[in-house]
């Protein structure tokens, strides 16, 4: 327990006694992995690097870190990221998080964004709380592309779920664990798609959702996205609206 955490997140108008889990999904991320980690707030309770069996130095370089509150966690084969955020969040309930919040390991999503994401959740808002970099004034930092086809993922999934979701694709997620508790984690889709399926699910059963601004971070690293992901996605959300779980 961090005696801490009350100062430094500086929660906005309010004080919380929650214990918050970051769980961080990694495929192949040797060079910003340590990067990710850097900028975690002291806050944080605890840190689960899911290691989806990278096939470069992502687990040597993870040994590396020093923070005590690092969790190494690694697949024996790739699974998906999807699953790979699943694997953190049994292992963040296993240890009694309260919040379980999911950040890129390739450095693209503002620490300093923190608080006012997991503020929905808290104050009990909502159950699940995605980031909208579409509501961010640096919204144009993303790739062209990637903002139309996150749009029209959007709309879709808008449709198909009733939730009033903008940016469905932003990994950058905060879910209280009450309600993690009683989804069937383990049969959400692993891979791209996954915060698709997961909102489908979520709104299937009745859980709030609500989103706030977060920045779009775009420097020097490569996307894993390719264009094919769009019609995979497009068509786990049509399959899912049809057959819910």
């Amino acid at each position: 327990m961090h005696s801490d955490r009350y100062t430094i997140l500086k929660w906005p108008r309010m004080v919380s006694a929650l214990r918050v889990a970051v769980i961080v999904p990694a495929f192949n991320e040797e060079r910003l992995i340590l990067r990710t980690l850097s900028n975690m707030p002291a806050s944080v309770d605890a840190i689960y690097v899911v290691d989806d069996a990278s096939s470069d130095d992502t687990w040597r370089v993870l040994g590396t870190a020093t923070d005590a509150r690092l969790h190494r966690i690694r697949h024996s084969k790739n699974r998906g990221v999807g699953a790979a955020i699943v694997t953190g969040y049994y292992h963040a309930l296993c240890d009694g998080a309260d919040v379980l919040t999911v950040m890129a390991a390739d450095a693209q999503m503002d620490a300093s964004d923190l608080p006012a994401l997991l503020a929905p959740a808290i104050t009990g808002q909502a159950s699940y709380v995605k980031g909208n970099r579409f509501a961010h004034p640096r919204y144009r930092d993303m790739p062209a592309l990637r903002r139309w086809a996150g749009r029209a993922l959007a709309m879709l999934t808008r449709w198909c779920s009733g939730l009033n979701v903008h940016d469905t694709q932003c990994g950058y997620t905060a879910l209280l664990a009450s309600c993690a508790e009683s989804l069937p984690l383990d049969r959400i889709w692993p891979r791209y798609g996954y915060p698709n399926d997961l909102l489908l699910l979520l709104a299937q059963r009745g859980y709030s959702v609500a989103e706030v601004p977060v920045r779009p971070v775009y420097r020097d690293e490569k996307s894993g996205v390719r264009p094919w992901h769009a019609a995979l996605i497009l068509g786990l959300i049509l399959q899912r609206w049809a057959r819910p779980l």
